[in-house]
């Protein structure tokens, strides 16, 4: 963009001095204007007429007519000549009219205000509600960064190197709960992995207690808890006393009981030499029945966030060898196990693919979370330009995004992104993290997941903000409702919401006001689904029924989001208080 030419302002004595110009070489341009208007004395008091005077002057001292456009010479044919395209002269009583009426600007006496309905007309029929916008982080469910195979409050990791092997045996004693060090101070959100031979270490024998206490953990911490399944993690080097039947060393940490029952492996895998053969039935089975017992017990329990779906593979990761139409068998038990909580496939994947083709013909609301964002490693080889080599940002997000019809995914259903390395190992790197947070923007993300790593110094502020705007988060702009009612009347109300996230929000909760006079109060929900408050402005009008039992008198008016038993749970970014969770906005009169 061409750099723009930065014009002098002129002086106050010089806005002055311009318009007397004007005026005495141009009469007939102001021959309508009171005799006053043409005097000197006249605009030198205008312009000391407080607050509003200051602010015409400023926008005066930059007008191309007084700096780069005026004659340098004043004289008529100059001065005319200044405004001679399209409207002429005629725009010269205008702008005087317009200064004079900016200047001298006074606002009107307000009526003293007693009582609330004072402050507007008896006559009025409906009031605007436009609460200040708040900047402060807000703990709303379902977005946000997470914590990593810990809970809100516990240390971050020693390093930057993380234990994305298993997830936590250990957990925190309930108490006050405290900030995060050197991390996002509070997140609302926990993600924990864990092998599938510490789940299910007999068949059919399931250590629940470990789950069982996370998802307490997570909810004593103030949080929701993401799971994922890992058919292995990590390779076997050492003997160790297994059944009758297991590969050579090293192999997985598949449970000890699934060798003995004949599954195949494969030779020459690339984490470790042998792997369980995912294409075995057997293993579809075995594995299958887990998913199935896991989502009997947990599916659309309150304090399971999501599961992260994981079907094959190293961490669950990439789906290993499984071929296609295994992936979809898999996809397929996880689909049908999981009715209730929400289902994050891998992106890329075979079972990502068959699941969101599903999704896109059935309406289903799955999600998916991506590995790697963050990714801006440059080559190191002398036979390709250092920054033109593979990465996941230019090479992998969008080509598989596309690839797997998620292009508009992002509406229905939330996007978790993943950190390859983490926050402190960018930094490291010298990636530009303007670029990596544009593009967690351009995701749509709701949920990120930097393996609660410190950030360093130079990193956390830009990292606490992007913390604060990912998923939906909403301002409210205005609500435009009746100043009097009376108890089963129709009581229309308008509401214009700026989702300044960059997702919306997935879960159904409803919009709702609570009425609340002395000891009654009366909490009506809206019919309008918030799932469709995209990224900007939206607004609509809804009519209830103003509910019957108040007192002739205030009835006071609070605004929430709220779950199936009429609970606040989401917060709007507004300034002010919270009464029991509730926002409070303004009051109606009920009238006898």
């Amino acid at each position: 963009m061409p750099k723009e030419k930065k014009q002098s302002k002129a002086t106050p004595k010089q806005v002055i001095d311009f318009l007397m110009e004007i005026i005495e070489m141009l009469p007939e341009a102001v021959k309508n204007l009171p005799a006053d208007m043409k005097e000197r004395k006249y605009w030198e008091q205008i312009f000391k007429k407080g607050k509003p005077a200051d602010r015409v002057m400023e926008v005066l001292r930059e007008l191309p007519a007084f700096t780069y456009m005026r004659p340098k010479k004043g004289s008529k044919a100059a001065w005319t000549n200044v405004f001679k395209k399209h409207m002429g002269l005629a725009q010269i009583e205008g702008l005087l009219n317009s200064i004079k009426k900016y200047a001298t600007f006074t606002p009107c006496e307000r009526r003293k205000v007693v009582y609330w309905r004072d402050a507007f007309g008896a006559a009025e029929i409906h009031q605007r509600v436009r609460p200040e916008e708040s900047d402060e982080w807000l703990p709303n469910p379902h977005r946000g960064t997470t914590t990593f195979q810990r809970f809100q409050g516990e240390p971050v990791y020693p390093a930057f190197i993380t234990a994305d092997t298993y997830g936590p045996v250990t957990f925190p004693k309930q108490g006050k709960i405290k900030e995060n060090i050197g991390y996002a101070p509070r997140t609302t959100l926990a993600y924990c992995r864990w092998p599938w031979a510490w789940l299910e270490p007999k068949k059919g024998n399931f250590n629940w207690k470990l789950i069982d206490n996370s998802l307490k953990a997570a909810k004593a911490s103030g949080q929701t808890a993401q799971l994922r399944f890992q058919p292995f993690s990590c390779p076997i080097k050492t003997p160790r006393p297994y059944g009758k039947r297991c590969p050579p060393l090293p192999f997985v940490n598949a449970p000890e009981w699934l060798w003995d029952t004949g599954i195949r492996w494969n030779e020459k895998m690339i984490y470790t030499a042998y792997e369980l053969d995912h294409n075995d039935p057997l293993y579809v089975k075995h594995f299958g029945d887990f998913i199935r017992a896991f989502g009997a017990r947990y599916d659309g329990h309150p304090d399971l966030e999501s599961i992260d779906v994981a079907y094959g593979g190293f961490w669950g990761e990439s789906g290993g060898n499984t071929l296609p139409e295994t992936a979809a068998k898999l996809a397929d038990i996880y689909l049908k196990s999981f009715k209730k909580t929400q289902l994050m496939f891998m992106l890329g994947t075979d079972g990502q693919h068959y699941a969101q083709k599903l999704a896109n013909k059935t309406g289903r609301r799955i999600g998916f979370r991506s590995d790697c964002i963050g990714d801006l490693k440059v080559g190191n080889s002398p036979d390709v330009p250092a920054k033109l080599s593979w990465n996941h940002t230019y090479d992998a997000y969008m080509k598989e995004i596309y690839d797997s019809g998620a292009g508009d995914n992002w509406k229905k259903g939330p996007v978790t992104m993943e950190t390859c390395g983490n926050v402190a190992t960018w930094v490291c790197d010298g990636f530009d993290l303007d670029k990596i947070i544009y593009e967690g923007y351009r995701y749509h993300t709701s949920i990120f997941m930097p393996k609660n790593v410190f950030y360093p110094e130079k990193a956390r502020a830009k990292m606490l903000e992007f913390d604060k705007k990912i998923g939906y988060r909403f301002a409210l702009r205005q609500i435009l409702l009746h100043l009097d009612t009376r108890g089963g009347e129709k009581f229309p109300v308008e509401v214009y919401i700026d989702n300044v996230g960059c997702a919306p929000i997935y879960r159904p909760y409803k919009l709702a006001l609570r009425f609340s006079q002395g000891k009654k109060e009366k909490v009506l929900t809206f019919k309008e689904d918030i799932r469709k408050w995209l990224p900007g402005n939206y607004w609509f009008k809804e009519e209830i029924v103003f509910p019957k039992g108040f007192e002739r008198g205030e009835v006071k008016v609070f605004l929430g989001i709220v779950n199936e038993q009429d609970k606040p749970c989401v917060w709007f970014a507004i300034k002010g208080k919270l009464e029991n969770g509730w926002h409070p906005v303004t009051s109606v009169e009920v009238k006898g």
